[in-house]
C-alpha cells in the first residue's frame, strides 16, 4: 500500500518509518521547505513515547540526542519543596529531554537511513478521495497519488478538515509557554530531574543538562492574540513577558529568566478535546491532528509516537484501510482524550501507571 503522510514532523515521520516496518510503502510531504520547525521549544518523550519508538527500532537515534530525566521535584509558591516523584523507568531508557530541533533531525535522519522519501516544501491544500485511492494537491500545485492519506500535520491540522469540514477548531487553553534556555553560572541547578514550580501568577519548571545549560519554560496565563502578534514578539519581548509573570515571587524563576539571552521562544497553547471524525475510507488522522492536548502532563509527543505504531499494526494486520482505520480509533480514542481532558484541568494526577506503563508490542496481531 502507497501511504502519503502530510506532515514530517514527529507523527508523520515514525508513521512513516512504522509503515514501512509493517511492509507498507510511506511517503512525507513535509510543509516546510526543510525540518526543525519550532526548533525553539524543547520536550521531553515520556516512558511510553520511547517504548513506541522501541517497538520500531527507531529508539537509538532519539537517545544518543538526548539526556535523562530521572525525576520531578515539586515546588511550592513560597520556594518550600512539597513533593517529589521519582519516574520508574523499568527497561525502557526515557524519559529523554531534547530541543525539538534535535528531535527532529534525529528521527528524520533515521528515516533517510531507512530509505523513506520525505519531500519538503510540500503543502497540502487539497485531497480527492474519488476512485480507488487518493490525489493529494499541494499548494505548488504539484499532486501526488497514493492508497491512503494520513493527517499528521498538527494541531492546525488540514486533513481534519478534509475528513470533515465542521470538524472542531484548536481550542486556546488559557495559557501562553515560554521556553529557554541559558548557560549562565550561578543559577540552582537541577540535574536529572524536573523541578517544578508554582508560582503566585505562573507555573515554572527548569532542569539542568549534563552539559551544564539550564532548560526552562513558564506556562503563563494569557488573553489569546492573533498569530501575526505573537510572530512578531522578539526574544527579548518574550523574556520580559516571562519575567514579569514571577517579578517579585521568592523563587529562582526570575532569575533563570533574566539570566536567558536571545535563545526564547514564546507562543499560545492550543488543544483539540475531540475530533468527532478520525477517518474515512481512505484518509485518517495521527497526533496533535486527532487530539492535541496542553503542555502540562508532557504527553503530546509520546501520544504521537504511540498512534503512528499502532497504526502501522491496524494497517498490517487487518484486511484493508477502513478496517484497520476502526480498530485504530477503537484503540486509541478513549486514552488519548482521557489525556485531553486531564491535561486541561492542569492535573494528570499522581498515579500515572496507565499513561506511562503503556506497552505496545510489535509481534502482537491486531484482530479488529
Amino acid at each position: 500500500m502507497r501511504v502519503l503522510i502530510a506532515g514530517g514532523g514527529v507523527a508523520g515521520t515514525v508513521t512513516a518509518m512504522a509503515l514501512q516496518r509493517a511492509g507498507h510503502e510511506p511517503v512525507v510531504f513535509e510543509a516546510y521547505p526543510h525540518g526543525g520547525a519550532d526548533a525553539g521549544a524543547f520536550l521531553t518523550v515520556m516512558h511510553n513515547g520511547m517504548d513506541a519508538l522501541k517497538a520500531i527500532e527507531a529508539d537509538g537515534p532519539v537517545i544518543d540526542a538526548s539526556f535523562a530525566a530521572l525525576g520531578v521535584e515539586l515546588v511550592g509558591p513560597d520556594g518550600t519543596t512539597v513533593g517529589t516523584r521519582e519516574f520508574d523507568t523499568g527497561e525502557l531508557a526515557g524519559p529523554r529531554t531534547l530541543t525539538r530541533a534535535a528531535f527532529y533531525r534525529a528521527l528524520q535522519g533515521e528515516a533517510a537511513r531507512r530509505g523513506i522519501a520525505v519531500e519538503h516544501g510540500r503543502r497540502l491544500v487539497a485531497a480527492d478521495t474519488g476512485g480507488s485511492g487518493v490525489v493529494a494537491t499541494f499548494a505548488d500545485g504539484s499532486t501526488a497519488t497514493g492508497d491512503v492519506l494520513v493527517g499528521a500535520d498538527g494541531v492546525r491540522s488540514e486533513v481534519r478538515t478534509l475528513i470533515d469540514p465542521d470538524a472542531e477548531r484548536p481550542r486556546f487553553t488559557g495559557l501562553t509557554v515560554v521556553y529557554g534556555y541559558t548557560r549562565a553560572e550561578g543559577l540552582p541547578a537541577a540535574p536529572g530531574v524536573y523541578r517544578m514550580i508554582r508560582g503566585s501568577r505562573a507555573a515554572f519548571g527548569f532542569t539542568t543538562a549534563p552539559d551544564g545549560a539550564t532548560f526552562w519554560f513558564a506556562r503563563i496565563p494569557d488573553s489569546e492574540r492573533d498569530r501575526e502578534d505573537l510572530g512578531a514578539v522578539t526574544p527579548a519581548g518574550w523574556r520580559e513577558f516571562a519575567h514579569a509573570a514571577f517579578d517579585g515571587d521568592p523563587l529562582p524563576c526570575a532569575e533563570i529568566v533574566a539570566a536567558t539571552g536571545d535563545d526564547v521562544f514564546g507562543g499560545h497553547s492550543y488543544d483539540v478535546p475531540t475530533t468527532r471524525v478520525w477517518s474515512t475510507d481512505s484518509m485518517v488522522l495521527v497526533g496533535d491532528a486527532a487530539h492535541a492536548a496542553s503542555p502540562a502532563a508532557g504527553q503530546g509527543a509520546s501520544m504521537a509516537l504511540e498512534d503512528s505504531v499502532v497504526l502501522a499494526l491496524c494497517l498490517r494486520d487487518l484486511p484493508d484501510a477502513p478496517a484497520a482505520f476502526a480498530a485504530y480509533e477503537n484503540l486509541r480514542r478513549t486514552r488519548v482524550e482521557k489525556l485531553v481532558a486531564a491535561s486541561a484541568g492542569q492535573d494528570v494526577g499522581e498515579e500515572r501507571g496507565w499513561l506511562y506503563h503503556h506497552h505496545i508490542d510489535w509481534t502482537a496481531r491486531i484482530t479488529g
